[in-house]
């Protein structure tokens, strides 16, 4: 079994449009969170989201291209190009064929599906744009990262909900641990704010009209974001051969079902995945210093995960710092555990633990320490990174310091 190098990342959400303005923001518990700029908004309760703003995808795809990518492709295609670029790979030859992706995505090009449906029985439009399919397929933007970087080695899109980037990028550590790959991009993207989205979302009235505040007594739902981050998993002694930087270790990966409730979540399912994770890693509960949680400022998760937590960690829980950074990027549904790893990865490079902001009052069924409101410097040898999703399904990662 080898071991697992993360040699490269890339990001665009609405707190930056890479990886240094966004590790930067969360350093500063910057909220990205503000009032949509979309179509259609003013029919719609629900009017925040974390939108990534001043993306013009003129400058980033030529015509053709344009019009061959959902707005979820561009942000995936956007952040492997960064993710690839840090890495210093080149993967013209043999490494080419021994390099893959997996990618989690929920939605599919959902803008595109919006798009269409309005053209078809809103406009009464007869026909479609020729390229609707291969828009709006879940796979389009593992298929562009592929065809963008020569990579011919395993390729293709998990779909589980919430956890799908914690899936992805879990099932791609797994292959490069096993050998089945020397090299995987993986990682998460999302699109989903667009009026058919979110009005399917206010449907299940977890939203927030205001903010959100996870783990705090006065939360009142989750907020929608969107955006993608794409990392670069290496078989550790090729990225040593070469002097790649090293950012992190991919150490260990836990996966579990609930098999109960397809939205409530489960104590214990979210505990055993903590376990298997910290398992997989050959990590003592007391070695962690930081969990990203899901976290998403819904009392049903929230508390869950809490008890979960103190579940998994025992008489340690109270000395974890534990913090949602989606109350700065938004909930990115099928992307939000990539762009979580980047929190993890400023904890174990930078000692620096992203906090959780807009907490106001502390509730007491999450007695844990959630990092209120400002980051926190620390010394992090090892953490977790939690993804639970709808259906009771859920994917933790461990990650070592490098």
């Amino acid at each position: 079994m080898r071991r697992v190098a993360i040699t490269g990342a890339g990001t665009i959400n609405a707190l930056g449009h890479d990886v240094p303005s966004t590790l930067a923001a969360m350093r500063e518990g910057v909220c990205g969170i503000g009032s949509l700029d979309i179509r259609d908004v003013e029919r719609l309760s629900i009017r925040i989201g974390a939108q990534v703003r001043d993306h013009d995808e003129s400058t980033r795809f030529g015509r053709q291209q344009a019009a061959l990518y959902d707005r979820f492709t561009q942000f995936a295609l956007i952040a492997a190009e960064e993710a690839v670029a840090t890495s210093g790979l080149c993967f013209e030859g043999e490494l080419g064929l021994q390099a893959g992706v997996i990618l989690g995505n929920s939605g599919g090009g959902l803008g595109t599906i919006d798009d269409s449906y309005r053209a078809v029985y809103e406009e009464g439009r007869s026909r479609v744009h020729p390229f609707v399919v291969p828009r709006l397929m879940g796979n389009a933007a593992s298929s562009a990262v592929s065809m963008a970087h020569g990579l011919r080695g395993p390729t293709f899109t998990v779909a589980s909900a919430c956890a799908s980037s914690n899936h992805a990028m879990g099932l791609a550590f797994q292959m490069v641990r096993s050998g089945m790959a020397d090299v995987m991009l993986a990682g998460g993207s999302e699109a989903m704010l667009c009026f058919g989205g979110l009005k399917a979302w206010e449907g299940l009235r977890v939203m927030s009209p205001d903010a959100c505040r996870p783990f705090s007594a006065t939360r009142s739902g989750m907020v929608q974001g969107e955006g993608a981050a794409v990392f670069v998993f290496e078989d550790w002694d090729r990225a040593a051969a070469r002097g790649a930087e090293i950012l992190a270790e991919v150490a260990g990966f836990g996966m579990t079902a609930d098999a109960r409730d397809i939205v409530l979540p489960s104590v214990e399912g979210a505990e055993r995945a903590m376990r298997l994770a910290l398992a997989d890693a050959g990590l003592d509960a007391d070695q962690v210093g930081y969990v990203n949680a899901h976290g998403t400022g819904t009392a049903a998760n929230d508390r869950t995960e809490c008890e979960a937590i103190a579940g998994a960690f025992g008489n340690h829980a109270g000395r974890l710092m534990v913090s949602s950074t989606k109350a700065m990027h938004g909930h990115v549904i099928g992307g939000t555990g990539a762009i979580e790893l980047l929190a993890c990865l400023s904890a174990l490079r930078d000692g620096v633990v992203p906090p959780t902001i807009g907490y106001e009052a502390p509730d007491p069924d999450c007695p844990l320490d959630v990092v209120p409101n400002a980051a926190r410097q620390a010394r992090i040898s090892a953490c977790l990174s939690n993804a639970f999703a709808f259906g009771g399904l859920n994917a933790v990662l461990a990650l070592r310091a490098a």
